[in-house]
Parts: C-alpha cells; structure tokens; sequence
C-alpha cells in the first residue's frame, strides 16, 4: 500500500513539474458554445426556438438535417446535434446549464400558461431559480439576470 502512494505521488510530482517548465498556457477568453445530442432534431428545433425564444443561426446546407444552432446573447450559441441514442440523466444538483432571463415571473408565468414542468426554488442568496427540461431530458437552469 505504501508503495502504491509513494508511486502516486511521485507521478503527479513529475507531471507537475513538467506541466510548470513550459511557457506556453491556454488562455481561456470566454464561452462560445454548448453542444448537445439530441433525439429528435425538429422537436429539439422547436423547443429552443419556440419555448427558450432562441434565435436560429444559419447552418450549412450540407449539415440542416442534422443540425440546428442557436444565439445564446450577443457571442455564444447552443449547437443540436442529431443521433442520441442513449438516456439523459440530469438533475439540478448535477449535469444542467444555466441561462439568464429578462424576467423570471414572466419565465414561470409562459411555462405555467403552456402547462410545462418545471422545478422553483429560492438559491442560498436569495436568488430564485426556475429548472425546466428541453425535450431530451437536458436540464436548463433559468436566472433572472441583475440590474
């Protein structure tokens, strides 16, 4: 056993270090896209651009019947990808991305209205959040963004 952790930590000691020689880095600027593979890409289409109110981005022809984009913002997008074949498992305390939106009573009021499910909870700070699952079972956090 104590041979196991002395050849442990000797491999991240020397994985450290060469990782700490070089002067080259990633630098990160900010986010540009979340891609996600989904069933059914028209249903997926739909939710995205008629629930979320996303703007469509153009695809390229050779790609329209495997994939439709989306403006998060001003710089940021949500990519479908078609073919899923395997089950999505998020939950709130785990896999799910988050977005903000102009108002968060108007958010729960439009998924009220259409009968939608959704999840509310108030966060540690006071901050109330809304979860609510695209089509496939991927989990979107809603936020109301501070002014």
């Amino acid at each position: 056993m104590f041979q196991r952790i002395t050849i442990a930590f000797f491999a991240l000691f020397i994985t450290t270090i060469s990782y700490a020689q070089t002067d080259a880095r990633i630098e990160v600027v900010k986010h540009n896209h979340v891609a996600l593979h989904v069933k059914d890409i028209a249903a997926s289409t739909k939710f995205y651009k008629e629930v979320m109110g996303l703007e469509p981005v153009a695809v390229p022809d050779s790609l329209k019947a495997i994939r439709s984009w989306f403006k998060l913002g001003t710089d940021q997008q949500i990519h479908l990808l078609a073919g899923r074949d395997f089950d999505v498992k998020n939950d709130r305390n785990g896999s799910h991305f988050a977005l903000f939106v102009i108002s968060i009573t108007a958010a729960e009021k439009y998924l009220t209205q259409h009968k939608m499910s959704f999840h509310k909870q108030v966060r540690f700070d006071g901050a109330v959040q809304i979860y609510v699952a695209d089509p496939d079972g991927y989990l979107i956090e809603l936020n109301e963004v501070k002014r």
